[in-house]
């Protein structure tokens, strides 16, 4: 399982002969490598923290299950409050901090988008790092200080609709990044 803290960007992390326990335990050594444990962890100046606690627990848990987990949805299409594995994520976990560090800015989109939150109710600014070549996006959250970054989730854009989604909010970017 360390042949995974080897990986660079664009290589994936090699998981499907893991179990669930050695699986967790890989995504997690590379997870504490690049974002729990590395207090340098920022994005143009602005350091990233989790996203807040959800029923619970610590906050770097919660981010790390948003980072390699996915919503759950029904056969009809409509999303589960659960949350389930999903490789594509888990595989493209090193690829975050590659991200941040902008260490490809030509192939990279940066914009800020207003978006609605649903579960909030209301327009939330959020800033989005798309990878146009590996179609894979970071979403980040300002904070209200305006200081730092709230780090929401990173997925590839495999479902049918992410890229179509991804390329709508571009269009209509704010002016300004926040």
């Amino acid at each position: 399982m360390p042949f995974n803290l080897l990986k660079v960007y664009a290589a994936l992390l090699e998981l499907a002969h893991l179990n669930e326990h050695q699986r967790r335990q890989s995504l997690r050594g590379v997870f504490d490598r690049d974002i729990a444990d590395n207090e340098n962890l920022n994005f143009r100046t602005k350091q990233i923290r989790p996203i807040k606690k959800e029923d619970g627990e610590p906050a770097m848990d919660t981010l790390f299950h948003h980072l390699t987990t996915k919503k759950d949805e029904t056969e009809e299409g409509r999303r589960q409050r659960r949350r389930v594995f999903e490789m594509a994520r888990s595989q493209r976990l090193h690829w975050i901090l590659y991200h941040l560090e902008e260490s490809d800015p030509d192939k990279l989109e940066v914009f800020s988008y207003e978006d609605r939150d649903p579960v909030k109710r209301k327009d939330i600014i959020r800033t989005y790092i798309y990878d146009t070549e590996q179609e894979y996006v970071i979403i980040l959250e300002p904070q209200r200080s305006g200081t730092d970054y709230y780090l929401l989730t990173a997925y590839h854009l495999n479902e049918k609709r992410g890229l179509k989604q991804i390329k709508k909010k571009l269009k209509k970017k704010l002016p300004d990044l926040y």
